[in-house]
């Protein structure tokens, strides 16, 4: 019974489909059919899909690319620290995790500033400049000390006496458009850290020539920034312009000026932000055009004269006359020798005689380390 009921069931079906395909209605069906269950599955996937990115994007286990922060300078009992900025050399760190509730404190001020960022990609990152100037927290300005070394900081334990900041280092090759290279990579790396508003450039020779609180209240409080450009009628000034720079740059933008500057915030982003005239330097600057003693007093002459003081902050001594300043030695150091660097001149400050003109002195060999310790605690205010 079961198998005839089961027999005519069948018999009815291919009749059915027979009938259908006769009258075309079969195709239509079918088709009406899949394309509900195509629509079905669409729906199901992207409901799958939509939870799956939830998961991934709105959990705190999600990674943002690695970068590392610059070294400072630990206490005074600490062991000397170790200073590094885009270091091949220094040991890989741990990434950190992403956090949505710190995400502008580590975008405006990240704890890590150690990347893996093209120079390309990093001038671009440093350039930003949000176009609301209240900032939407408690912002405590700094001051970014940045250090062009050979190789290691010999006059390290003095720094280490006095700096209370980040510091950042990059060695370098003198008198090549690296040098500008590695200035402009270390004003794009002190930048990632919108804390900083003062960014002071210095060489392994040089020393402070006062406390951290009275180098941090001068820069900070001033209202422009310090660095040379002066028009240099000589062979060593003029005579380096090459002809080829025209129109872009003109003789009468040329200058000249001291590669060890210090600058605002404001100038230091031109400075990466430029794309218009460090090419021409790169192009036809050569010996005996040196680059960093005419890029940037040219190119604050040609966008931001008004930002400049038109002196330097770092003081040298020429007496000896040649391309070099003189080197000092273990024997220059006293108290009336730095006191001469200190107060032995007067100079313009926000409008008004100063006899406070330079913070900075320079070039101090390795061998001066251990009187300028002895002397610090009296002359400078450090902790022996």
């Amino acid at each position: 019974m079961q198998r005839n009921r089961m027999s005519d069931l069948v018999k009815e079906l291919s009749v059915r489909i027979k009938k259908e395909v006769r009258e075309g209605s079969f195709q239509v069906t079918t088709t009406i059919i899949f394309c509900i269950s195509m629509a079905f599955f669409v729906v199901i996937l992207g409901m799958f899909i939509n939870d799956r990115a939830k998961k991934h994007l709105l959990t705190e286990d999600f990674y943002f690319p690695q970068i590392y922060t610059i070294s400072s300078f630990p206490s005074q009992s600490s062991s000397s620290p170790k200073l590094s900025c885009n270091s091949p050399s220094s040991p890989p760190r741990t990434p950190q995790k992403f956090s949505s509730t710190n995400m502008l404190r580590d975008w405006t001020t990240p704890a890590e500033l150690w990347h893996s960022m093209s120079d390309k990609e990093l001038l671009w990152r440093a350039s930003m400049v949000p176009q609301i100037e209240e900032f939407p927290y408690n912002r405590t300005p700094k001051v970014a000390f940045m250090f062009l070394t050979r190789g290691r900081l010999p006059l390290g334990l003095l720094w280490e006496k006095f700096l209370l900041s980040f510091l950042y280092l990059q060695p370098v090759e003198w008198g090549k458009t690296s040098m500008i290279d590695a200035e402009r990579r270390l004003l794009a790396n002190a930048l990632l850290d919108f804390s900083n508003e003062r960014f002071i450039l210095l060489s392994e020779t040089c020393i402070p020539l006062f406390n951290f609180t009275t180098i941090y209240n001068y820069l900070i409080n001033s209202n422009q920034s310090f660095l040379s450009l002066f028009d240099d009628p000589r062979p060593i000034g003029r005579g380096r312009y090459n002809k080829r720079m025209w129109p872009t740059i003109t003789i009468a933008d040329w200058r000249k000026g001291s590669q060890w500057f210090e600058v605002h915030r404001k100038l230091a982003i031109k400075i990466v932000s430029d794309v218009k005239y460090y090419p021409i330097f790169v192009e036809h600057c050569r010996p005996p055009c040196y680059v960093d003693e005419h890029y940037l007093a040219t190119l604050v002459n040609m966008v931001s004269p008004e930002m400049s003081s038109n002196r330097s902050i770092t003081w040298v001594d020429w007496s000896t006359g040649g391309s070099h300043p003189l080197t000092f030695v273990r024997k220059h150091v006293s108290q009336e020798f730095l006191n001469k660097a200190r107060h032995g001149s007067n100079c313009s400050y926000n409008g008004e005689v100063s006899y406070v003109c330079f913070l900075f002195a320079r070039k101090f060999h390795p061998s001066t380390l251990d009187p300028l310790l002895r002397i610090a605690p009296t002359l400078l205010g450090f902790d022996p």
